[in-house]
């Protein structure tokens, strides 16, 4: 109950008066669907507490990405000035979120239902579905920038990198193989929980 109500008042927040309610429609829509999957699957499949702490993370960064949009948010403006980068990265950050929580998620669920057997398979299997739904989701960006013309251009959030598309998937694949090196420990311990 206090994850959620951490990300109700950082949801109400960020609904009031974000730069442009369309593209905030647009990056918070994840997250708004992963509130109602855990709500759904709150009882018949919870999760361990990391997973949810990092689900909550993950929708915050959305949220924030939300209401200035990706290519605005102040605190990375100003990192661009100091460190005299040409773009605010924040984008990145989601990027890299996008695929550091679903390793943990897609790991809890592969080891829970016990899809595999040899453990041994488990990096590779987590590493291939989240940089899937990293592809997934440059296509879905893709796709909006085609429908909806400029107005998707705070959306894309490129600022004109021709290689944001490819930088953004290997920031997802740098997040997965993080997530997996570093709390693949912590999270068996949570685990056994459920064993």
């Amino acid at each position: 109950m206090r994850l959620f109500l951490i990300f109700a008042l950082v949801f109400i927040w960020s609904a009031i008066q974000p730069k442009d309610y369309f593209t905030w429609l647009l990056e918070v829509f994840p997250a708004i669907l992963g509130v109602l999957v855990l709500f759904f699957t709150r009882k018949t499949f919870p999760l361990t507490r990391l997973t949810y702490w990092l689900i909550l993370l993950h929708g915050c960064i959305l949220l924030v990405g939300g209401h200035y949009t990706y290519a605005e948010v102040p605190l990375f403006n100003w990192l661009k000035e100091v460190l005299h980068q040409t773009r605010n990265n924040y984008d990145k950050v989601g990027h890299f979120a996008q695929s550091f929580v679903p390793a943990l998620i897609a790991r809890e669920i592969l080891i829970r239902k016990q899809v595999i057997y040899r453990p041994n398979w488990l990096p590779f299997l987590v590493l291939t579905i989240c940089v899937f739904i990293s592809v997934l989701y440059e296509f879905l960006e893709w796709l909006v920038a085609e429908l909806s013309g400029e107005s998707a251009d705070a959306f894309l959030g490129a600022q004109g990198y021709v290689w944001d598309t490819q930088s953004d998937m290997l920031f997802a694949t740098l997040g997965a193989i993080l997530a997996f090196i570093t709390l693949s420990k912590l999270h068996d311990k949570q685990l056994t929980n459920f064993k």
